[in-house]
C-alpha cells in the first residue's frame, strides 16, 4: 500500500467511511456528502486497504467492530505510512481503551451515536489542522541535542532519523514554539489545538504530548524542550 498523502485546501476533497453497520453507513454519507464531494466507503478491514491504495483519503472515520478484524489494527498500520487524520467511531466508552487508541495514532475519538454537528465539526477541525500543518512557511528552525525541528520544511530529524509527525502533532508543536517561554495548560492547548468545548481535553493532550516528546525530544524521558511545570502545564524551552 502506497502512503497516504494530504493535499491542501479548506475542505476534504475525499472522506473514507469505514463501516459495517449499512443504515448507519449511509447516514454517515449523506452527512458527510455536505462538505465533501467524494465520500467512499468500506465495510471490512480488506475494502479499507484497497480504498486507501486506491486513492489517499483526506481523512478517516474508522469503526473498530469490523467483521474481519479490529479496526485498531488497520490504524496501527495506516499510522507507520501516513499521517492522514483518523477519527475513530466506536459505541465503546471504556476510558483505557480510548486512551490506548489515542496512544496507537488516532486524531480523535467518537462515541457512536453522534449528533450531524459534532461529526462535522470533528471532521472540519481534522482538515484545518493538517491543511495549516503543511502550509507553514515561516517559522522557525530549532536545533538542540542531536534533534532538528524544522517547522518551516514541515521536518523533523531526531539523531538522524527523521520522525513522521500527525497533523495532531504537528498542530500541538506549534502551539508550544509560538508561545516560547509561556506555559500553557492543558486547557490552553485543547483550545489551540483542539479548538472545541468537549471531550477529555486532560487526556488527549498527555497522550499526544507523550508522542511528540517521543519525536522531538533528545531524550523523551529527560524533556528539555517541552517541559512540564508540575500542576501547571507545558513549556517550550528550546535551545539557549
Amino acid at each position: 500500500m502506497s502512503p497516504v498523502m494530504l493535499p491542501g485546501g479548506p475542505d476534504p476533497e475525499s472522506i473514507l467511511v469505514v463501516e459495517d453497520d449499512i443504515e448507519l453507513r449511509y447516514a454517515l454519507v449523506q452527512t458527510l456528502s455536505t462538505i465533501c464531494r467524494s465520500v467512499r466507503t468500506a465495510s471490512s478491514l480488506a475494502e479499507a486497504r484497497r480504498e486507501c491504495a486506491l486513492k489517499a483519503p483526506d481523512v478517516m472515520l474508522l469503526d473498530l467492530g469490523l467483521p474481519d478484524g479490529d479496526g485498531a489494527d488497520l490504524l496501527r498500520l495506516l499510522r507507520g505510512l501516513s499521517d492522514v487524520p483518523i477519527i475513530v467511531l466506536s459505541e465503546r466508552t471504556d476510558e483505557e481503551e480510548k486512551v490506548a487508541l489515542l496512544d496507537a495514532g488516532a486524531d480523535d475519538f467518537l462515541i457512536k451515536p453522534c449528533g450531524e454537528g459534532e461529526l462535522l465539526d470533528r471532521v472540519r477541525a481534522q482538515i484545518r489542522r493538517s491543511v495549516a500543518s503543511t502550509a507553514a512557511r515561516s517559522w522557525a528552525r530549532i536545533e538542540a541535542g542531536g534533534v532538528v525541528i524544522d517547522l518551516i520544511e514541515q521536518r523533523v530529524v531526531r539523531h538522524g532519523e527523521p520522525q513522521r509527525l500527525t497533523p495532531t502533532e504537528w498542530a500541538l508543536l506549534r502551539a508550544l514554539v509560538l508561545h516560547p517561554g509561556r506555559t500553557l495548560s492543558a486547557r490552553n492547548l485543547w483550545d489551540l489545538v483542539w479548538g472545541r468545548e468537549f471531550g477529555d481535553f486532560a487526556a488527549h493532550v498527555r497522550v499526544h504530548m507523550t508522542h511528540l516528546r517521543r519525536k522531538v525530544e533528545p531524550d523523551p524521558s529527560v524533556p528539555r524542550l517541552i517541559v512540564t511545570e508540575p500542576g501547571l502545564g507545558y513549556r517550550f524551552v528550546g535551545p539557549s
